[in-house]
């Protein structure tokens, strides 16, 4: 079944999809709601974090999906068809089968990663209880796990993106993600949303990642 019979017949059962933006903490997530903004997709979000240090752009969060695992009703999820939300990788598996989803997943050096998230913890006044290579081999089960659930569950369907491509070359991974949504958004403004000089934690050759002065999503 091509792509474009498929899409028909998942509009058909289930409406237009609701676009997800996902990815580990501290993957790009933020950087990819602000291109779809741009773009001119409409966001569901509720402004209640604001922007900080760690984020200074805005981290584009809607308080709800925090609460998807112990969620009884989510019809709301019903009013994000045509729309964007963000919605963090470990929460993907509780999204109601009754909508499609476009899932735009993030993916990032999990050394940055962890190089990031250990910067806003400092911040915080705050550590991980976890070793790195203890969290490592628990970021990597996890995101396995997360590919072959958005695999296979019939009304998902996923676009990858490397945060370092995106940031490399911007005007061609916004023409993946608009093409991926269905077109109608602008690359060249989806594009020019990526600021470069946020990459702060970027890894070597070797996998290790100096230290930078701030942290980036």
């Amino acid at each position: 079944m091509t792509s474009k019979l498929r899409d028909f017949f998942r509009r058909l059962k289930y409406g237009r999809p609701v676009v997800i933006v996902s990815g580990l903490p501290r993957s790009g997530t933020s950087m990819a709601m602000k291109m779809l903004e741009a773009g001119g997709m409409e966001l569901v979000v509720d402004n209640v974090r604001t922007a900080d240090v760690d984020n200074p752009k805005g981290y584009y969060e809607d308080e709800r999906v925090k609460d998807l695992a112990e969620m009884e009703d989510t019809s709301w999820l019903r009013a994000a068809r045509g729309k964007v939300i963000k919605v963090v990788s470990s929460l993907l598996n509780y999204l109601p089968a009754d909508n499609a989803y476009k899932v735009i997943f993030m993916r990032r050096n999990l050394h940055e990663v962890l190089a990031s998230q250990a910067k806003m913890l400092e911040r915080r006044g705050e550590e991980s209880q976890t070793g790195d290579q203890d969290l490592l081999a628990m970021y990597e089960a996890h995101l396995d796990k997360v590919q072959f659930q958005l695999r296979f569950r019939p009304h998902f369907e996923a676009l990858y993106l490397n945060y370092a491509d995106v940031v490399s070359d911007p005007l061609s991974q916004a023409r993946l993600m608009a093409g991926f949504v269905g077109g109608g958004l602008d690359p060249g403004k989806m594009a020019a949303a990526v600021d470069g000089s946020l990459y702060r934690n970027r890894a070597t050759a070797d996998g290790a990642v100096p230290a930078a002065k701030g942290a980036s999503d």
